[in-house]
C-alpha cells in the first residue's frame, strides 16, 4: 500500500524539524489528519505568519514583533551590562528569572569548526561593533554561552577579542556548577571542579 502523497509531504516536513525522528513525524502526521479543518487552518495560519510577524533586533537580534526589541527599548534596564547568549530560547530562560536587569546581544550559534561555522557566521562582528561604538555604555560583558566545547571556544574567542578592543570592559563567565535539588555522588568531575572554583562566601 502507497502512502497518499499529501500524508508522505508532510511527514517529510516534520522530520526536518530538530529532534523529531521518522516515527514521531508519522504520529504528528495521522494525529492532525483527525483534527477539525478549523484548527489546521489555524495551525498553518499560525505557521505562515511566524516569519511575517517577526522580526529581528538590529541592536542585539533577538527575536520580537518590533525593532529595536521590547529590551533594547526599555530605558530601565542597564545598558552598561550586556549578557551575550548564543540563541533567542537563552533569552527567554534567563528572563524568566528576572534576576538580571542589563541587555541582551544573541549569538544566533556558536563557533563550531566541524559544522563550518566559524565568528563571521554567526552575530560576532555585530557585537564586536557595539563595543567599537564610541557612544557604546558597555561596562562589563557576561559571557552566558553553553558550557560545551563548543560554547566555550566561542566564549574564549569573543573574550580576546574584546580585550584587543577595549581592555578596560570587565569580562565574567556564568557561574556552573551543582543544579538545586542534585547530589554531589551523581556530578561529573568537571561540574564538581567548577563547582568548587565558583564557591561563594556564605
Amino acid at each position: 500500500m502507497t502512502i497518499p502523497k499529501a500524508i508522505q509531504n508532510l511527514i517529510e516536513s516534520f522530520e526536518k524539524l530538530p529532534g523529531i525522528g521518522p516515527k514521531t513525524a508519522q504520529r504528528l502526521t495521522f494525529y492532525l489528519l483527525h483534527v477539525p479543518q478549523s484548527e489546521l487552518d489555524n495551525f498553518a495560519k499560525s505557521l505562515l505568519n511566524l516569519k511575517k510577524g517577526t522580526s529581528i533586533c538590529s541592536i542585539c537580534f533577538m527575536i520580537d514583533d518590533r525593532d529595536p526589541c521590547s529590551i533594547c527599548s526599555d530605558k530601565t534596564r542597564d545598558e552598561s551590562r550586556v549578557c551575550v547568549v548564543e540563541q533567542p530560547l537563552d533569552v527567554l530562560a534567563l528572563e524568566k528569572g528576572r534576576g538580571y536587569k542589563g541587555i541582551y546581544h544573541v549569538l544566533h550559534g556558536k563557533i563550531d569548526p566541524l559544522e563550518n561555522i566559524g565568528p563571521d557566521e554567526i552575530y560576532i562582528p555585530q557585537l564586536l561593533a557595539r563595543v567599537r561604538n564610541p557612544n557604546s555604555k558597555i561596562e562589563e560583558l557576561i559571557l552566558a554561552t553553553n558550557p560545551t566545547m563548543e560554547g566555550e571556544a566561542t566564549a574564549m574567542y569573543i573574550s580576546k577579542q574584546i580585550k584587543v578592543i577595549n581592555s578596560e570592559i570587565k569580562i565574567t563567565r556564568i557561574g556552573r556548577g551543582l543544579p538545586v535539588g542534585a547530589d554531589l555522588e551523581y556530578a561529573d568531575d568537571i561540574t564538581l571542579q567548577r563547582a568548587m572554583e565558583g564557591r561563594s562566601e556564605y
